[in-house]
């Protein structure tokens, strides 16, 4: 096991991927998962576009077609930029970490066989180990790692960021939240207005909760019942989402990064338990508890995580 600053030694490309990204088995589940609060944020923005053009504004097609075509900005370079800084709160690298973050990615990108020039690398100030990939091609580094990891195990992290762009997870995630936002402010509102129903005259929450039961009850009846299942959406999106993450462990492992990766995954197990240890003589809560807790957990536990790794490593043997 290397744990030198330097990259495993490599003979040739371990693994040459035809495309630069694509949609796997995970990637189609959580769009599905996803899709009624998508047409639910489309039927607020129909809704709206309708109000806005009875009272003589563009017509209703108008609004509503930019909407949907919004999604397609949030690949634009600038605007992946954009969200970058102000959404995930990035930064871009110092030409000290650009110089150590670069050679990295290069040796991951070409053992995939993908354009590396085609992401953009950025700093998360962090205290931690920890890295994403978010929408077309932003691949983000916490500076804790930057600072701490040796380059292969640096690297092990970078081609799991990597498997979930190749995928197709980074993008799916950010179009169905970005689609969906629309239903989930309406939501948020309403949740609202039922706090302060009590400040509105008896007759206007009678009839708001006279309409929307009888919403609900035409929608239920239509969809036999179907309009129910976005309740338990978070919790299989979750289980999607822990094994998306085993998915981005494997691509790792396929480009020969399997023992570093376990490397990162052991250390940080052993600070946790640390940390644990430390917290329970005084009382202090330490991460989440409980079954539904556990079910909305994005990641899977590190020992099933290292258990799926070794297995892999195992096979390449």
């Amino acid at each position: 096991m290397s744990t030198s600053d330097e990259l495993p030694t490599r003979t040739g490309r371990r693994y040459i991927s035809a495309r630069q990204r694509g949609a796997d088995a995970f990637t189609l589940g959580r769009l599905a998962l996803h899709l009624p609060h998508v047409l639910a944020g489309l039927a607020v923005v129909l809704g709206i576009s309708y109000a806005v053009d009875c009272l003589g504004g563009p017509p209703w097609w108008v609004p509503s077609s930019l909407w949907v075509l919004s999604g397609a900005l949030t690949f634009h370079p600038p605007c992946e930029r954009l969200l970058a800084r102000h959404l995930f709160g990035l930064r871009l690298p110092s030409p000290e970490e650009d110089g150590k973050l670069r050679s990295v990615w290069r040796e991951v990108t070409a053992r995939a066989g993908v354009d590396g020039d085609a992401y953009q690398l950025w700093v998360e100030d962090g205290e931690d180990v920890n890295a994403l990939a978010a929408a077309g091609h932003l691949v983000g580094v916490t500076s804790h790692s930057l600072r701490t990891l040796p380059s292969a195990q640096l690297a092990g992290v970078l081609a799991h960021e990597l498997g979930h762009h190749t995928s197709g997870h980074a993008w799916a995630s950010l179009l169905t939240s970005w689609y969906a936002q629309p239903a989930r402010l309406t939501w948020r509102l309403l949740r609202r207005l039922a706090r302060h129903s009590d400040h509105l005259p008896v007759g206007v929450t009678a009839g708001i909760i006279g309409v929307l039961g009888a919403v609900m009850a035409a929608l239920a009846t239509a969809t036999y019942g179907l309009v129910f299942l976005p309740l338990a959406t978070p919790y299989l999106a979750a289980a999607v989402s822990r094994r998306a993450e085993l998915k981005a462990d494997a691509h790792a492992a396929r480009l020969g990064f399997a023992q570093e990766l376990m490397t990162v995954l052991r250390e940080e197990r052993e600070r946790e338990e640390s940390e644990r240890a430390a917290a329970m003589p005084l009382g202090v809560p330490f991460g989440k508890d409980g079954l539904i807790a556990r079910l909305l957990e994005s990641h899977p536990d590190v020992h099933t995580r290292l258990h799926h790794l070794r297995a892999l490593a195992e096979d390449r043997r």
